[in-house]
């Protein structure tokens, strides 16, 4: 009989403290911190695949396609980079600025992307540039493949403040144009395939 106690007592025992070790484990993969301080951080599926990196400008990888990094290209700035499934690049979040040895204002801006499957460039972006090359601020569609990119949609303003919606064909071109000027003068352009402009509407003037 005592055997028997002795049994199912070590039994119970072996459980509870492989139960606890168990649970120890997970919870010591929890961890909190105030405060981090890091150049690049990596973020993996459990099998290694990776989906996203937190970087500065010099860890900035190279674009990654299927685990596989390509030569580095430049890419004068800080931010966040997605990639899907498969470990290849799908978009991001980067962001940056300076001023270059003559003053001026370069690499200036942010710019939230996605790329479609299977292509190498963005189908959506949220732009933001202001440098002193470079203004545009707007949302971009495109359509993209495997080897081009041709924007269809932009919606935004530029540098003189004109606020626009430009429509573009399949090939990239720009053929519908509505704008609203800083004065508040509204238009819409209608444009042929050069690029000419082909009919105009305005305001109707009061008599």
């Amino acid at each position: 009989m005592l055997t028997k106690v002795l049994v199912v007592y070590s039994t119970v025992l072996t459980t509870l403290l492989a139960a606890f070790t168990l649970t120890g484990s997970a919870a010591a993969r929890v961890q909190h911190f105030d405060e981090i301080d890091a150049h690049r951080i990596n973020v993996r599926e459990a099998d290694g695949t990776l989906r996203m990196v937190i970087s500065n400008h010099a860890r900035l990888p190279g674009v990654i396609v299927r685990g596989k990094e390509h030569p580095p290209v430049d890419r004068p700035y800080a931010g966040m980079l997605f990639y899907n499934d498969e470990g290849t690049e799908n978009g991001g979040l980067v962001f940056g600025g300076h001023r270059n040895a003559n003053g001026e204002v370069v690499d200036s801006g942010v710019n939230l992307s996605f790329d479609r499957y299977g292509a190498s460039s963005q189908f959506v972006q949220l732009a933001g540039v202001d440098d002193a090359k470079n203004h545009i601020v707007g949302l971009i569609l495109s359509d993209t493949d495997a080897t081009s990119n041709r924007r269809r949609v932009f919606i935004g303003h530029d540098k003189e403040g004109v606020a626009s919606v430009s429509l573009m064909d399949r090939n990239g071109r720009k053929r519908i144009l509505l704008q609203v000027t800083p004065d508040g003068t509204p238009s819409i352009s209608f444009l042929d395939a050069d690029g000419k402009v082909v009919n105009q509407l305005g305001p109707t003037r009061s008599p």
